[in-house]
């Protein structure tokens, strides 16, 4: 049998040993240097460097100890943000992945003895989130990075700008109301009493634009003259032709817009127009641009299964079905055929789902129908690309 044999016990060793499983116990923190079996963390023990280190470690033992605890404490963080970010985890699961990694700080090496004495210290310092349950302790990273303070108070700011839009709108429309009544002249009727000198005599009723009139015409009625008669029709028509111009004049009001119907649709243009700098939803097809994971993922598509923070998503891969979280930076969206289901992701009809209906390639632009919502139906031209994406 070879030396360099699979199956020699040297070259098993030697795999165990790549790996960093060997037991906690023979491993020396100081010289860095992991043995496999007892009798060699002996060996090493009374070796010439390891009693140098240990002379150099006696000079200033704290001073060591706080070096190796920091290390510790700062790659155990580290591993929490990137891996877990602000989700809640129990302690042992990140602790078992850190150990994992074959150049990590030991804990033996540190000022905790325990993972427990550990977390309770991270919760005291205010690093984490800490609490216990019948399963163990959880812990939660609470992000204090710049960026992530400087993102979220970028966002109330434009939250907040967008309240004082939305209130200074109001305030216009109510303005623009307020002066279209008090342009209209407000026709205020007049009442007249009813009443007869005697009984013998009739009541008549004018029954045109104005107030109602009573008059008493009894025996004057009948010795009216035909010239009479011939103004009373006059005066008739005039005021037929004046009530048929003004009927006229209604319908063309009627028909121009009111300065209230403008600003409607003014608000609704500037919705349709409004867009995000995040664009991520659950359950759409997007594809891997980046190439820091290297070729296995480069320019796969996936499907987003979470969308945390509104910029990051967890990604299911649909070809090996690994879950890989990502920034929405290094994801671009997915065009399907025309005829398939798509999402809008910005713009003034986001949120809603429609179908692709065709595709112009010189303007990078697409034609969708809506489906959901109050727009169902409406069909809408020149929506980009990147403001939709395939429905899984």
């Amino acid at each position: 049998m070879g030396k360099s044999d699979f199956l020699t016990p040297k070259a098993i060793a030697n795999r165990i040993k790549s790996k960093g499983l060997q037991k906690l116990r023979w491993y020396c923190q100081m010289c860095q240097k992991q043995c496999r079996d007892e009798n060699g963390f002996k060996c090493h023990c009374m070796s010439e460097s390891h009693q140098r280190q240990l002379l150099l470690a006696s000079e200033n033992p704290q001073q060591f100890m706080d070096y190796f605890s920091e290390e510790f404490r700062n790659d155990f963080l580290e591993l929490l943000r990137r891996r877990f970010g602000t989700k809640r985890v129990h302690n042992n699961i990140v602790y078992n992945e850190y150990i994992s990694h074959r150049e990590h700080i030991h804990m033996n090496a540190t000022q905790w003895e325990t993972l427990t004495d550990f977390t309770k210290w991270l919760g005291r310092e205010g690093l984490c989130k800490v609490d216990e349950t019948p399963k163990g302790w959880y812990i939660q990273y609470i992000d204090r990075d710049p960026e992530t303070i400087r993102r979220q108070l970028e966002l109330e700011k434009k939250k907040k700008q967008d309240l004082d839009d939305e209130e200074k709108t109001a305030k216009f429309i109510e303005e623009q109301v307020r002066r279209g009544l008090e342009g209209k002249e407000q026709e205020v009727p007049t009442f007249t009493e009813l009443s007869r000198e005697n009984d013998e005599e009739k009541v008549t009723f004018n029954l045109s634009k104005g107030a109602c009139s009573s008059g008493a015409t009894s025996s004057k009625s009948s010795t009216l003259g035909p010239s009479a008669l011939k103004t009373i029709g006059s005066s008739a028509s005039v005021k037929r032709k004046e009530s048929s111009q003004s009927s006229a004049q209604s319908k063309e009001k009627k028909k121009k817009k009111s300065a209230l119907d403008e600003i409607m649709e003014i608000e609704e243009e500037k919705k349709r127009t409004a867009r995000t700098d995040y664009w991520l939803q659950p359950e759409i097809v997007v594809k891997i641009i980046t190439k820091k994971l290297g070729e296995k993922y480069h320019k796969k598509k996936g499907i987003v299964k979470e969308v945390i923070d509104k910029y990051t998503a967890v990604v299911k891969m649909i070809d090996s079905g690994d879950k890989l979280k990502l920034d929405q930076t290094h994801l671009e969206t997915v065009i399907p055929a025309p005829g398939k289901r798509i999402l809008v992701l910005n713009g003034g009809y986001r949120g809603n789902e429609g179908t692709l209906e065709s595709i112009n390639e010189k303007t990078f632009s697409a034609t969708i129908v809506i489906e959901t919502g109050p727009l169902k139906g409406r069909r809408v031209e020149g929506i980009q690309y990147e403001d939709i994406s395939k429905l899984a």
